[in-house]
């Protein structure tokens, strides 16, 4: 085993920060997003491949239609529910608050 001079073993506790925080979630995030910019570029470089992907892309929405509405509407079903819940919670409390000052 060889001996180095001036490297310095990071303890357990330190690692596990090191890896959440944010200065490596932001380096993740920069790789991705130079990796999508390559991507994109080779894409709008190759007019056939941008019909390729719109092809396969236009197949699928249209295999799958029926079940991307049902999830769109449940989702929208979901959100009128949530704001209807809030919009009572706020009455609530607004009742609450007018009792509290009689």
């Amino acid at each position: 085993m060889k001996h180095v001079h001036g490297v310095k073993k990071i303890p357990a506790t330190h690692a596990k920060h090191a890896l959440s925080s944010g200065l490596v979630k932001g380096a993740a995030m920069s790789a991705g997003a130079h990796t999508g910019k390559k991507i994109m570029s080779k894409i709008t470089k190759h007019p056939l491949l941008l019909v390729g992907i719109g092809a396969i892309a236009g197949y699928y929405a249209h295999k799958y239609r029926r079940e991307i509405i049902a999830s769109v509407s449940g989702v929208a079903d979901k959100g009128k529910d949530f704001v209807l819940q809030q919009k009572e919670n706020l009455e609530d409390i607004v009742a609450e608050t007018k009792e509290t000052d009689d």
